[in-house]
């Protein structure tokens, strides 16, 4: 199979018109003509992913966050920009990028599935016309009542990372429950609109947190790798039922950091 023929399949289900105007979605790097047999996913295309992608012979790398950003002057070996771009394409290897719009479209709803929240809408309407909307996050009802305490841990254990960090009343009865995987924070007034008691998302810093408990709402803390990495098994599963034929592998990549 073809890159673009790889990317069409994946584009009717995560169309780019739905990622956000800032972001770099599509085809960043490689050949669109490029014969695609073996896959490599993973959360972010790091020097170590890429390593792993040429070791493992993948014809081509997806992941969620973009390698480029923003546009760029150069391409070479001066930065780890230009060298992790040059060895994708020493090593022929094509590489695609699902950012914002795999959020919208895939990302929001496997959370909440995940957390099995009942009656959900879409927390950030991005997207609307007659049909439907879409959007960041999902806010929905947890299938039983807990208290802060238990929902922490509760989400320790659905997305299966070792801690959470929590602002608020740890006693605090939890019902109505917000998740946007990634960075949330500019979207907590949102939460605390829509009468969520907490909001579980990541990149809380000392002043949102704090902030949002005057707010009236708590706040999990799950990381931005902590919740966004089940982009990883998302998309061995979306292969595996669209794209059969193609190969899968999946990052050995892991939490970014060490607690000690």
């Amino acid at each position: 199979m073809l890159m673009s023929e790889m990317i069409s399949v994946i584009e009717q289900f995560c169309p780019p018109s739905f990622a956000e105007d800032w972001d770099n979605v599509g085809l960043i790097a490689g050949r669109s003509d490029k014969e695609v047999r073996k896959v490599i996913v993973a959360l972010d295309a790091t020097s170590e992913v890429v390593d792993e992608a040429v070791r493992s012979g993948a014809d081509a790398l997806v992941t969620h966050h973009p390698l480029i950003f923003g546009g760029i002057k150069k391409v070479n070996d001066n930065d780890f920009v230009g060298r992790r771009i040059l060895a994708l394409i020493q090593n022929d290897i094509s590489y695609y990028a699902m950012h914002t719009n795999f959020d919208v479209m895939g990302m929001a709803d496997a959370a909440a599935d995940a957390m099995n929240l009942q009656d959900r809408e879409v927390l950030e309407v991005t997207f609307k016309d007659d049909i439907s909307h879409e959007g960041l996050g999902r806010i929905g009802t947890l299938p039983e009542h807990m208290p802060l305490s238990d929902c922490a841990a509760y989400v320790r254990g659905v997305f299966h990372i070792p801690h959470v960090r929590v602002y608020g009343d740890l006693n605090q009865p939890i019902v109505t429950t917000a998740i946007l995987p990634g960075s949330g924070h500019e979207e907590i007034d949102l939460a605390v609109k829509a009468n969520a008691d907490v909001m579980i998302t990541g990149d809380i810093s000392h002043h949102n947190g704090i902030d949002a408990v005057e707010k009236g709402i708590a706040v999990i803390d799950a990381g931005h790798y902590g919740l966004e990495k089940i982009f990883i098994p998302y998309m061995k599963d979306f292969f595996g039922r669209e794209l059969p034929e193609i190969e899968v592998i999946e990052s050995k990549q892991t939490e970014p950091f060490t607690e000690i």
